[in-house]
């Protein structure tokens, strides 16, 4: 079973099928979150990441590339949320942070 991470802007515990992953592939850089709400204020705040690499099942990644906010062709450097629901994944891709702060600002997928 995979450890509990912490929330990068509230320090809660997120459960390996809750909340929310964000990754910079091309950086090897994540970051989690507990709710989408705190996307917002981490984003605003600099986006600090970690150190890691995508830990997603492979087909999150091999999906065509769109910034999920602006619709644009993203290339190698982009940014992926990942929704962890139980077993389920849902991921979304920005061409950058402030896209993907723009789009949890409207409410993400729920907009």
């Amino acid at each position: 079973m995979t450890p509990a991470e912490r929330c990068s802007w509230c320090g809660e515990r997120v459960e390996a099928d809750d909340g929310f992953r964000a990754y910079e592939p091309a950086g090897e850089r994540r970051a989690a979150f507990c709710r989408l709400e705190h996307v917002i204020p981490w984003t605003i705040q600099g986006a600090h990441w970690e150190a890691g690499g995508l830990a997603e099942p492979p087909d999150i990644d091999s999906r065509p590339l769109r910034c999920s906010h602006c619709d644009a062709e993203l290339g190698e450097v982009h940014v992926l949320l990942v929704r962890h629901r139980g077993e389920h994944r849902v991921g979304d891709d920005f061409c950058s942070v402030d896209h993907l702060n723009e789009w949890a600002k409207e409410g993400g997928r729920w907009r």
